[in-house]
C-alpha cells in the first residue's frame, strides 16, 4: 500500500512539473513579445535594469518570507555562480537578438533547447532518454523549422546571439534541476540580481527617457518574466527536464496566438503544419516517459514557493 502511495504521490509531482512549465511557457511568450516592443525603442540594458526592479515587486515578498540570510546559504557555489551567468547571458542574448531579427527567427534557434536538454540531462542528469524519444525531439524541433522558415537573416551576427542565447537557456534549466534544493526564490533573485548589473552596465551612455507606457511595460515585463522563470524552477524540481524540455514547443502555439492577436499575424498553412508536428512529437514523448522514473516525493523541497 505504501509503494502504490508513493508511486501516485510521484506521478502527481510530474502531472503538476507539466502543468507548472505549461503556464511558465505561456507567460514566457507574453515576455518575448512584450521585450521586442522595447527593445525597439529602448537600449537592451535599459530595458534589463527596469525588468529587474518589476521582478523585485514579485521578489521581495518571498525573499521577506524565507528571509534574507537564505540568499547566501546555498549548495555548490560554483554551480550556482554558472548558473547565474547562464540565466544572465540567456536574457542579454535574447533581447540583443531579437532586436535586429524577426521573433520568428529568433524563436527558431530558442526551440532548439529541447534538444541541448535533452543531451545535456542524459551525461549531466543520468537521465536515460530512449532512441524513440531521441527520435521525437529531432521530429519536433524539423517541425519548428517547417513552421517558421527561417530567414536568410538567421546568417547575420544577431543570429548568432540566438543560437548562443538558446544554448545558454538549456543550460541554466538542467543546472536548475541539478540544484532543485536550492528554494525558488533564492534561484530567481542571485539571476535577477544578476541582470539588473548586467543592464547598469550595459546602459551606460545609452539611457533615454520614456513615457509612462514604457516604464510601466518594462516594469510589467520584470512581474511576467519572474512568475514564469518562478514556475518554470518549480516545475523542473517536480518532473525530470529531459521530459519537460519538449513542452517548451509550445511557445510555437503562444506566438501564433500573440502574433494574430497583438500584431494581426494570421498563421499560413505551413505554420499550422509545422505546429501539428510539434504537438505530436511532444505527446508522443510525454506519453514514452516511464512515471517510475523520477523523483521521490521526499526530495522535494517544502518552501511553499
Amino acid at each position: 500500500m505504501t509503494t502504490k502511495t508513493g508511486v501516485a504521490d510521484a506521478g502527481n509531482l510530474i502531472i503538476t512539473g507539466v502543468v507548472l512549465m505549461l503556464i511558465g511557457d505561456l507567460l514566457f511568450a507574453l515576455n518575448d513579445a512584450m521585450g521586442k516592443w522595447l527593445v525597439a525603442s529602448f537600449a537592451v540594458g535599459q530595458v534589463l535594469v527596469i525588468r529587474s526592479v518589476g521582478a523585485f515587486i514579485v521578489l521581495g515578498p518571498m525573499i521577506l518570507r524565507q528571509g534574507p540570510m537564505a540568499l547566501f546559504r546555498v549548495e555548490q557555489k560554483g554551480l550556482q555562480f554558472i548558473r547565474v551567468f547562464m540565466a544572465t547571458c540567456d536574457v542579454a542574448l535574447f533581447y540583443a537578438a531579437v532586436a535586429y531579427l524577426p521573433l520568428a527567427d529568433v524563436m527558431t534557434f530558442y526551440m532548439a533547447g529541447p534538444i541541448y536538454i535533452a543531451a545535456l540531462s542524459h551525461f549531466f542528469l543520468g537521465e536515460k532518454i530512449g532512441w524513440r524519444r531521441w527520435l521525437a525531439v529531432l521530429i519536433g524541433f524539423a517541425g519548428v523549422v517547417i513552421a517558421l522558415r527561417p530567414s536568410t537573416a538567421m546568417l547575420s551576427l544577431p543570429s548568432l546571439f540566438g543560437l548562443a542565447g538558446s544554448l545558454a537557456f538549456a543550460l541554466s534549466l538542467v543546472m536548475s534541476r541539478y540544484l532543485r534544493s536550492t528554494s525558488d526564490t533564492t534561484l530567481v533573485t542571485w539571476q535577477t540580481i544578476a541582470a539588473l548589473v548586467t543592464g547598469i552596465v550595459l546602459s551606460i551612455g545609452h539611457w533615454q527617457p520614456a513615457a509612462l507606457i514604457d516604464w510601466s511595460g518594462m516594469l510589467l515585463l520584470g512581474i511576467v518574466a519572474t512568475c514564469a522563470h518562478l514556475l518554470i524552477t518549480r516545475s523542473l524540481k517536480l518532473a525530470p527536464a529531459s521530459l519537460l524540455a519538449p513542452l517548451q514547443y509550445t511557445l510555437l502555439l503562444w506566438a501564433i496566438v500573440l502574433g494574430y492577436l497583438f500584431f494581426d499575424d494570421i498563421p499560413d498553412a505551413q505554420i499550422i503544419v509545422g505546429a501539428a508536428i510539434i504537438v505530436v512529437a511532444g505527446l508522443f514523448i510525454f506519453h514514452r516517459k516511464n512515471l517510475k522514473e523520477t523523483i521521490p516525493t521526499e526530495a522535494v523541497p517544502p518552501d511553499g514557493h
